[in-house]
């Protein structure tokens, strides 16, 4: 039994299991964040444009409410998001080419290696 919670405790401390839940709970504030701007900011805009509030529009089905209002706000937002999240994975990638691209200065014992190999090709 120790050595299981000693495993657990080890897995648990990884630096990868630590940085999901960080970016999980950074992922869930954002969400309030963008909620907030759809919800208070920009449907509001999109409703004054269009003379539509978007938070009222239902259809009522055999006494069942299909609130497609609702719907639409959630769409806006889900499309916030993953343009946000497309945005910052291309910007990270476009980090990562650039760390690619630039050759490792050798050491001073490769070069000291490549020396001795090339004399001995002589």
């Amino acid at each position: 039994m120790n050595k299981m919670l000693e495993e657990f405790k080890q897995f648990a401390m990884k630096g990868s299991v630590l940085d999901l839940a960080v970016g999980i709970v950074i992922g869930i504030a954002f969400g309030k964040i963008v909620s907030s701007f759809v919800n208070d900011i920009l449907m509001p805009i999109v409703g004054m444009l269009f003379a539509i509030n978007f938070s009222t529009l239902f259809v009522v089905v055999r006494n069942t409410v299909i609130n497609y209002g609702a719907f639409l706000q959630a769409t806006v937002e889900f499309l916030i998001i993953a343009f946000t999240l497309f945005l910052f994975v291309k910007a990270i990638n476009a980090m990562k080419k650039k760390e690619e691209v630039k050759p490792a200065e050798p050491t001073a014992e490769i070069k000291l290696l490549t020396e001795i190999r090339d004399s001995l090709r002589k």
